[in-house]
């Protein structure tokens, strides 16, 4: 397994109306020691400039899209993005392409069908535009995606899953693929306002059909999606307390085999606001 890698996955990068305040915010991450910053891609056709943007207003952090959407964007238009952003800062940006939820993408008008077909399909693309399997990663669930994302990527980048997903997804991948999950924190220790915290971000997540049947397949049950999750797994999906407790249920997910954390830090839902302060909390315990 590589190395331990601290990264932050925040949806103010692409949130943010202000390209510079997104730019300082990476920057300081970058002097902070986080290796890379994942954000979405949105749904728009083509990946989003913010990638670049960050990249050129920085010097050594990664970027990656966590994710760019396979049904809004072609593989010619996302390899030559990459292609270009590899030329101009070699070895930086790492493209995360996922299916995305039927709800979400029939809802920008786009039909959903066949999203393994279709991500077999997107990869073929990428291939045949002469983007290789190092610089993309695939958002994998299930045991097919997660295999795909063996086969024909540089590893898995998992969203809103329970270190017990993190192990499964390791046996799957095997030792030499990356593997990257996603995990939100909520730093304050007092527990009421903590699980409050972590419901509002995971209620909408536990309506999606992909997310609620993977929780089932580690054995929770609908009881523990009713009103934003049960304690229990709350406490499962999302660390919370102090800086240190944080850390403690990050290790969790290092523990199962991942190489890299994508941290979350969860304020309330506001991809406006950057939370510096708990990342430079972190930083002191994590890097």
């Amino acid at each position: 397994m590589a190395q331990r890698l601290v990264s932050v996955w925040q949806p103010f990068f692409l949130g943010s109306e202000s390209q510079a305040a997104a730019v300082d915010a990476a920057t300081e991450l970058e002097e902070l020691g986080y290796s890379r910053l994942w954000f979405s891609g949105g749904f728009q056709e083509n990946v989003a400039p913010r990638f670049r943007e960050i990249l050129d207003g920085t010097s050594r952090i990664g970027v990656a899209s966590g994710i760019v959407s396979i049904w809004h964007s072609s593989p010619p238009e996302a390899a030559a993005f990459v292609q270009d952003a590899e030329r101009a800062h070699p070895g930086r940006f790492l493209l995360g392409l996922g299916a995305s939820h039927a709800v979400a993408v029939e809802g920008t008008g786009t039909a959903y069908r066949k999203p393994y077909s279709k991500m077999v399909e997107y990869l073929d693309g990428l291939d045949a535009a002469g983007l290789p399997p190092e610089r993309r990663i695939l958002a994998a669930l299930g045991p097919r995606m997660l295999q795909l994302s063996r086969d024909r990527s540089a590893g898995a980048h998992p969203y809103f899953v329970p270190a017990e997903h993190t192990a499964e997804a390791r046996a799957v991948i095997g030792p030499d693929r990356l593997l990257a999950p996603e995990v939100a924190v909520v730093l304050d220790p007092d527990a009421t306002t903590a699980r409050a915290t972590a419901r509002q971000y995971m209620s909408p997540y536990l309506a999606l059909p992909n997310y609620a049947n993977n929780l089932r397949r580690f054995g929770w049950a609908d009881e523990d999606f009713v009103a934003g999750g049960s304690d229990r797994l709350v406490d499962a999906l999302i660390p919370w307390g102090t800086a240190e407790q944080v850390a403690a249920g990050l290790e969790k997910h290092y523990q199962a085999g991942a190489d890299e954390i994508a941290v979350q830090v969860l304020n309330g839902g506001d991809a406006k606001v950057f939370p510096a302060d708990a990342f430079r909390a972190l930083a002191t315990v994590l890097i």
